[in-house]
């Protein structure tokens, strides 16, 4: 599979968010060709701030492989990560972090850059590929927020 083939899985995830009445942001980690772990946000559901997408696909694959390293490991999400979940993916060791659409407000990667301070600490850094289906990812964060507004 390629980066956009997983980042569909990602986006059905992101769909799921949505029919909760999430910000529908979604996330899936893969390594070797194999789903380790799944996840869209449920902060609301859950009542928790920390309940974000990618968060959520860490517990998953960390319990697939018994061990919170994630070594080797491919994050892709719908939403570039805010620093919480950047920080979460710098800690579990995830090897690249691929998402979608940028996020000019809570973006750590792309939008407002913490990589140099980010290697200075962990003495390493994920790679790093955006803009796979963006257009999409992007479009259904927007809609989602139009709605909001609509409805107040």
């Amino acid at each position: 599979m390629n980066h956009e083939n997983y980042m569909k899985l990602a986006y059905q995830e992101a769909l799921k968010a949505l029919d909760e009445g999430e910000v529908p942001v979604g996330a899936v980690i893969i390594k070797d060709g194999i789903i380790l772990g799944r996840g869209y946000n449920r902060m609301e559901a859950l009542n928790d701030a920390t309940a974000h997408a990618e968060i959520v696909a860490i517990g998953a694959a960390s319990s697939s492989l018994s061990t919170w390293r994630l070594n080797e490991c491919t994050i892709y999400i719908t939403l570039e990560p805010c620093l919480m979940c950047l920080g979460a993916l710098l800690q579990c060791r995830i090897d690249t972090i691929v998402y979608g659409a940028s996020d000019s407000r809570f973006g750590a990667i792309e939008s407002r850059s913490y990589q140099p301070l980010a290697e200075q600490a962990y003495h390493r850094f994920p790679k790093i590929v955006t803009g796979i289906m963006e257009e999409e990812c992007k479009g259904l964060i927007q809609s989602f927020f139009q709605n909001i507004r609509k409805k107040n």
